[in-house]
């Protein structure tokens, strides 16, 4: 599952991230809670209930990391915590860590957007969720991801995730979104354009 040296990995790229709880309220270490999502949601748990539940029944298993002296915080307790982590700090440790489990040169990075089917509700004005992410074929893993309004504004995301990720020698492939400019080129010629089918 989880090997030692990746653990350690994993809580030093997540040890810059400061803990948002007031220091005298805290029960459970911030590290000791990073590992419990992490180990919970690799095991498939979705949400924090289950992450909980999972970690009830492997606290022997987590202890050989932590300690967990106090036991496990309440799925509220994990809410609250991830509620106020500052996102983007977050998000970069984790773009970090997950992009230090890819090897250099041997991988084919695909860069694609997808939209999330019933996210949005156009009645209340809210578009649907719109990813674009970058996924380590070798891996079978998504390295990173970036929240864009719209199929549109792609253009400007894939940039941005380029940016943030470490693909030093990896064969990155991006769909035809990609080579479009941000508006359309003006047409220079007056005469009509025929389109052969």
């Amino acid at each position: 599952m989880l090997k030692q040296e990746q653990r350690v990995a994993f809580l030093d790229h997540f040890s810059a991230l400061e803990d948002p709880r007031q220091s005298w309220k805290v029960l459970y270490p911030l590290d000791e809670m990073l590992l419990l999502v992490l180990c919970g949601v690799l095991s498939g748990a979705e949400g924090f209930v289950e992450i909980v539940r999972w970690g009830s029944l492997n606290l022997e298993f987590l202890r050989r990391f932590r300690p967990y002296a106090r036991g496990l915080p309440s799925h509220d307790a994990l809410n609250d915590l991830f509620n106020g982590l500052d996102h983007g700090a977050f998000r970069d440790a984790f773009v970090t860590w997950v992009s230090s489990l890819r090897r250099d040169g041997e991988d084919i990075v695909a860069i694609d957007g997808k939209t999330s089917r019933r996210t949005g509700d156009r009645r209340a004005g809210r578009e649907p969720l719109h990813l674009v992410s970058a996924w380590a074929s070798a891996q079978r893993l998504v390295l990173g991801h970036e929240a864009v309004a719209g199929r549109e504004n792609e253009i400007v995301a894939i940039p941005r995730l380029l940016e943030v990720l470490e693909l030093r020698g990896a064969l990155v492939t991006i769909d035809a979104i990609g080579a479009r400019r941000t508006s359309p080129p003006p047409l220079t010629t007056k005469r009509p354009i025929t389109c052969w089918p």
